[in-house]
């Protein structure tokens, strides 16, 4: 698991403002953070898989922020990215409980049926934070019953529940 830091400070401030403020050109900043974090040696066609946002997030915000995150990682890695992920409830895990939160991650997700796994490739699961691991988690578990073998997580910033 990749991840910048942990969630406060400036960090924290970024991207606060870049999800509920709506400030996109955060996006390559915060792309920019993530890169210095994973390894320069991933293979050239790792690919970059955003975990799905709730539909009305992006319509609130306007945009869905953790694809553009990833778009920009991908510019910057030149890295392909993938929707291979989609949202299956557009239930909220903000302020929810942990035992909630996993029930939520385990039903909200699923396969995109038009995107084939690649068995070998390397496979980047992207999200902004970690919480309790409820969303990364079940996306992986997704992924590796699939059939990928080979997946790396990359996060901006983790914080707990306590």
């Amino acid at each position: 698991m990749y991840v910048v830091s942990r969630r406060n400070g400036l960090l924290d401030q970024l991207i606060q403002d870049y999800k509920y403020h709506s400030i996109r050109a955060l996006a390559r900043p915060l792309a920019e953070l993530l890169d210095q974090v994973l390894p320069k040696n991933l293979p050239k066609d790792s690919v970059i898989v955003p975990l799905p946002t709730a539909t009305h997030h992006v319509r609130s915000r306007g945009f869905d922020h953790t694809y553009l995150l990833a778009k920009q990682l991908g510019k910057i890695r030149k890295f392909k990215v993938e929707k291979i992920l989609v949202r299956n409830k557009n239930t909220v895990q903000v302020g929810a409980d942990k035992k909630a939160r996993l029930t939520q991650a385990k039903e909200a997700y699923s396969l995109n049926p038009k995107i084939k796994i690649k068995k070998d490739a390397t496979y980047i699961l992207l999200d902004d934070v970690w919480t309790t691991g409820a969303s990364i988690t079940a996306a992986k578990k997704i992924l590796q019953n699939a059939g990928a073998k080979n997946i790396k997580i990359a996060l901006l910033a983790y914080s707990s529940l306590s």
